[in-house]
């Protein structure tokens, strides 16, 4: 945890004889990803901070939040936005915007930076072509991929989780799903992987013209799509998002544009997450792992459980539109408030002191869920039928090697794991 110093008030260590010693001024607690080891390890610092500052307001402006109650209610409270031009611009914004102001504010109409009644409109055009039926038609070619990455990485004795499962797969059924030409998949790949930064609150200037690049090339790419599926629509979702229509309304080539690439960077990179943090956490968890493949009606209950154990995305946002008070603290108008979901999820509280022990797959997980709220709307879930499946037939005991961390605040995931069976 950060013990900031706060510069206004200086102090000496040297206490000249003969006169009474300088205090110390009062110590500041706040959430600082720049604190060596907050990628290691960062629910050692939530812990402190639901403890000792559990509402605060950061040095660098943003209020944060990390109680379940406190971070669930803000979630769900209607009254906040997600549309950055109803706060201040940020020392992030202003880079972005010194180095291109044209290309400043991509983004503004995916779904996820909307309020309503905009984000009520694009939801209902959306739900109309993403349908768990959709989802549920790709469940055989799902289960074909995993079970050729599986097969190949059991043959060759060892594999990296992430590398060998968790990234090429969920980009393969998003591209899939959308009906994009296998052809392009490997570059549209590495623009999504460039891409994922912007949705980080830390950026540097050396990381804009690769992130503005990708995003050109991505643009084109999804736009030319756009147009190919109009002259010769399929039975993707793609060609669906195109055709739907409510009362004359239709997504606009800018909006169709903008989900799309919203799907490839934000879907893929959270599930890339989920699925390398989830195994990491079976493989060291191996009671709940016996207990998934002798109880596969479990895996639903445990999909919920893991999304809080190790939470894909440990941060939310939410813009003040007018004043607020939590426990006697008064955020006004346009401030940003960061919602902690990597805290709120081992508040103990909450979820009992247990919480962080290790992942718990028959805990009741009705009512949780912050992962998913932290959506506006929820609308990670609309329309989506989550695929429940029972796991393969046990294999030989896979062990895991030291895991590789990527170094980002609010994508929480791994760059590597290495694993070998053990016979």
């Amino acid at each position: 945890m950060t013990r900031g110093v706060a510069p206004a008030r200086p102090y000496t260590d040297a206490v000249p004889t003969g006169e009474a010693p300088v205090s110390a001024p009062e110590e500041e607690i706040f959430l600082n990803p720049f604190e060596p080891g907050f990628f290691d390890n960062p629910y050692a610092q939530y812990r402190r901070l639901r403890e000792e500052a559990p509402i605060h307001q950061s040095p660098f402006g943003p209020w944060t939040l990390t109680r379940y109650d406190h971070v669930s209610a803000l979630l769900r409270d209607p009254s906040l936005s997600v549309e950055d031009r109803n706060a201040p611009p940020t020392p992030r914004d202003q880079m972005i915007a010194g180095f291109d102001p044209e290309r400043a504010r991509r983004g503004d109409l995916a779904i996820l930076n909307l309020d309503p009644p905009d984000h009520t409109r694009i939801r209902r055009l959306v739900q109309k072509a993403f349908t768990p039926r959709r989802v549920e038609e790709l469940v055989p070619h799902v289960q074909e991929l995993v079970d050729g990455m599986l097969d190949a990485a059991e043959s060759a004795g060892r594999m990296d989780v992430i590398g060998d499962l968790a990234f090429p797969l969920p980009f393969a059924v998003i591209s899939e799903m959308l009906g994009m030409p296998d052809a392009d998949r490997d570059q549209l790949r590495d623009w999504s992987h460039t891409l994922v930064k912007t949705l980080e609150p830390i950026l540097t200037v050396e990381e804009m013209p690769a992130m503005f690049e990708a995003s050109d090339s991505m643009i084109e790419h999804v736009e030319g799509a756009i147009e190919w599926k109009r002259r010769q629509p399929a039975d993707d979702l793609l060609s669906a998002m195109i055709a739907a229509e409510e009362e004359g309304d239709r997504l606009s080539t800018e909006e169709l544009i903008a989900q799309v690439i919203l799907l490839f960077i934000a879907g893929h990179e959270t599930t890339v997450n989920l699925i390398g943090n989830s195994t990491l956490a079976l493989l060291r968890n191996p009671d709940q792992l016996a207990r998934l493949r002798a109880e596969p009606d479990l895996i639903g209950n445990a999909v919920e459980e893991l999304l809080r154990y190790d939470s894909p995305v440990q941060f939310s946002r939410r813009i003040t539109l007018v004043p607020l008070e939590i426990e006697g603290h008064r955020i006004e108008p346009g401030n940003f408030v960061f919602t902690v979901l990597g805290a709120a999820n081992h508040d103990p509280a909450h979820f009992g002191p247990a919480s962080r022990r290790g992942a718990r797959t028959r805990r009741d997980t009705r009512g949780d869920r912050l992962a998913r709220a932290a959506v506006p709307g929820d609308a990670a879930r609309d329309g989506r039928a989550r695929v429940e499946r029972p796991p393969r037939p046990p294999r030989p005991r896979l062990t895991p090697g030291r895991p590789v961390l990527r170094a980002l605040p609010c994508s929480y995931g791994l760059r590597s794991v290495a694993a070998s069976w053990s016979r």
